[in-house]
């Protein structure tokens, strides 16, 4: 009777409670099944039957980083075999490749700090007269920008004030994912020991910064490292908390874990089906109906489609041409195949830039008006992917 009950005030527009988000978590069978109905009848409610992807390259701009996470193999150190740091050069190559293919977003993704613990890391900045990482990427994006017209997303660990501020200038939007709340996960046998820039108060800080800067932010969760049902609850009223005091944070992931060779969780399992269903739908519920959550379709290559059950809105980015570096042994579909899965489920399948339009929108609250001119460029009226030019290149590649 609690769980009609909860669920029907969801329905009226009530807000979840912890309380009652902690109790629904535990529900199964006819409970889980009513949940999700509650979670995609309030994603019907705002975002209809369109679901969106982003067309985008993955620029892994180095793969260097300072923190060991149990569960990465990105991260490299300078003697391992694929250790990179990408020249201008390199990155202009793909990402004009990935403009001849429509795509829009151009994704970087780097170790966070690896200056502070690698020598050839300096002496490479040095080189190109820089003293930072995060220097090299606000040139890295400036370049992308110029030489290409396509937008920076960037994803580049912990940012303090002054690096948001000059990365909004070149980023259309920036991402962290909190991943989880918990500190107990950086103890010793943790997934986060040794990991410095994991610790959660930093990254609720770069989030909370981001917002008063007014960059339309991604984050979101990361589902299986051994954090339990409390904890991911406290994550989403985390985020919750801090949209409803910035309205900056565009899009949520709800991302499950997945075991990799060669690293210390290798065995450790992976979360269920219903693990993932269950929190997209919580997420869902507390974020409510106009926030974009996501889910990525090349983790659960077999079954991703059910994630629209649950409440999400978006599939992220998806690219016909780079793969997922951090996750490399899990290939995106084609974006043919992620089309008809969508329909199949009664969805049309549309691409979006990496702002979203309710951000392109309200105009200089979230974008820089230097931006703003790419942006126009490639978006339409809908504030989606424009009709024609690399629109049609993105149907071509549909129909694939």
């Amino acid at each position: 009777m609690k769980v009609g009950t909860i669920l029907q005030d969801c329905r009226e527009g009530k807000t979840l409670s912890k309380v009652d988000a902690l109790f629904l978590s535990s529900v199964r069978e006819d409970g889980l099944t009513a949940l999700l109905e509650v979670a995609s009848e309030l994603r019907d409610r705002y975002k209809g039957k369109t679901v969106t992807f982003s067309p985008k390259v993955f620029i892994p701009l180095t793969n260097l980083c300072r923190d060991f996470c149990g569960y990465c193999t990105f991260r490299k150190a300078p003697d391992e075999p694929g250790a990179k740091i990408m020249t201008f050069d390199e990155v202009l190559r793909v990402v004009h490749q990935g403009k001849l293919l429509g795509c829009t977003e151009v994704l970087l993704s780097l170790g966070d700090k690896p200056e502070a613990i690698y020598p050839e890391m300096r002496d490479f900045l040095a080189q190109v007269g820089l003293r930072r990482t995060l220097d090299y990427l606000y040139e890295a994006c400036g370049v992308v920008l110029e030489e290409t017209g396509l937008l920076p997303h960037s994803n580049p660990g912990l940012m303090g004030r002054r690096d948001l501020r000059r990365l909004k200038e070149v980023n259309i939007s920036l991402g962290l994912m909190l991943e989880s709340i918990s500190d107990r996960l950086g103890l010793p046998s943790g997934p986060h020991f040794n990991a410095p820039d994991k610790k959660a108060s930093l990254r609720l800080k770069t989030i909370e910064e981001a917002g008063e800067l007014r960059i339309p932010f991604t984050t979101g969760l990361l589902i299986g490292i051994g954090e339990n049902w409390g904890e991911r609850i406290d994550s989403l009223f985390a985020i919750r908390e801090m949209h409803e005091r910035h309205g900056h944070i565009q899009e949520v992931i709800i991302q499950n874990f997945r075991p990799k060779l060669e690293t210390p969780m290798q065995g450790s399992p992976e979360p269920s089906q219903e693990e993932m269903l269950k929190t997209i739908a919580l997420a869902r519920l507390i974020l409510g109906g106009e926030m974009n959550i996501q889910a990525p379709p090349n983790l659960s290559p077999e079954s991703y489609e059910v994630y629209l059950d649950a409440g999400i809105n978006d599939w992220g980015g998806v690219s016909p041409l780079t793969p997922d570096f951090i996750n490399p042994e899990a290939p995106w579909p084609t974006l043919a195949i992620l089309s008809n899965k969508t329909a199949q489920a009664g969805f049309v399948l549309k691409a979006r830039l990496p702002i979203y339009p309710e951000f392109i929108f309200q105009g200089e609250k979230f974008v820089p008006p230097l931006l703003f001119p790419y942006v126009e460029r490639l978006c339409g009226d809908d504030g989606l992917l424009k009709n024609g030019g690399t629109h049609d290149q993105i149907g071509n590649a549909l129909r694939v």
